[in-house]
């Protein structure tokens, strides 16, 4: 739960806020918005800004080298070769993550003109997904990425190893579910197998990932699921957990390493989702995404 929030309202008043909130045509809000902004940049100055890149993590740069981060790009998407790579924006819908998944608006970064900061780029390729099966349901897509995201939501204070923003490696695989949950099972294995694929190919360039594991977790409805999954993994250890996190269609996978502190981190995450039955009206088609935190490898993990 977000909590009250009520006071938010306290300088303007309910009638104000709902005129914002849900009476003005967007259109007319957005331009009222740029003219707000436009007022509130125009009362700026020179100390302003410099004090507010000292102190905003919103605004700080990458604690990353950009050289080692666009190297790790290189080889991530390399070993994604049945995966078309594409360059996403750094806005999306307004409402992309809290209108399909159970993502809080307010830990994401809005935007104007009817668009926020990109939280999760798997909700953005959900999108893009949906779009191409609208013109050819009989497709399969599956689409890579690598994407800086913006979060506003509390760090630890004790792990400066997470930023309000961040890149992360994702893959996506869309299209119409087969008999048996075939569809579901097959990305869901060349996903945990692309992933792998990666840490191999990083570890012959100055990375090391000890321990690593795969974590499968199912709901009771997808157990057949998750032990189908377990099986196909095969190179790394395997564990079999209960799924309770409704974020996920059921079936959810972890890939995890240690890190030289002795911390095991769960490095990728990937499941199933239900995202695509909403936003192509399409309950015949199946939706696989995961993520690789590519900044906390290059900050946790590079030798």
């Amino acid at each position: 739960m977000d909590g009250d929030r009520s006071w938010t309202r306290g300088g303007i008043g309910e009638a104000a806020h709902a005129a914002l909130a849900r009476e003005l045509k967007p259109s007319a809000l957005w331009s009222l918005l740029l003219d707000v902004f436009a007022e509130r940049a125009a009362q700026r100055n020179p100390a302003s800004l410099v004090q507010q890149w000292e102190r905003d993590s919103f605004t700080r740069p990458a604690p990353v080298d950009q050289r080692t981060l666009a190297e790790l790009d290189g080889h991530l998407l390399a070993v994604a070769q049945g995966f078309e790579a594409i360059e996403l924006s750094p806005l999306a819908p307004l409402g992309a993550c809290s209108t399909v998944g159970l993502a809080s608006q307010n830990k994401i970064v809005g935007a104007l003109r009817g668009t926020e900061v990109v939280s999760d780029p798997t909700n953005v390729l959900a999108l893009e997904c949906a779009r191409r099966l609208r013109l050819d349901a009989s497709q399969v897509v599956r689409l890579a990425t690598c994407h800086r995201c913006v979060r506003a939501q509390a760090l630890p204070p004790d792990r400066p190893e997470f930023t309000q923003h961040f890149r992360i490696f994702c893959l996506a695989t869309a299209g119409r579910e087969r008999e048996g949950h075939a569809f579901v099972a097959d990305a869901l294995a060349e996903h945990v197998a692309v992933h792998l694929a990666a840490l191999q190919r990083l570890e012959q360039h100055g990375y090391s990932f000890p321990e690593r594991r795969v974590r499968v977790l199912a709901t009771p409805a997808r157990a057949s699921l998750g032990d189908r999954l377990a099986a196909a993994v095969g190179a790394a250890p395997v564990t079999r957990e209960p799924l309770d996190h409704a974020y996920y269609d059921g079936v959810r996978f972890l890939v995890c390493a240690r890190t030289p502190a002795g911390d095991e981190v769960p490095l990728i995450d990937g499941g199933a989702f239900d995202w695509l039955g909403k936003l192509a009206a399409n309950r015949k088609l199946a939706f696989v995404a995961s993520g690789m935190g590519a900044q906390l490898a290059a900050l946790l993990f590079r030798l």
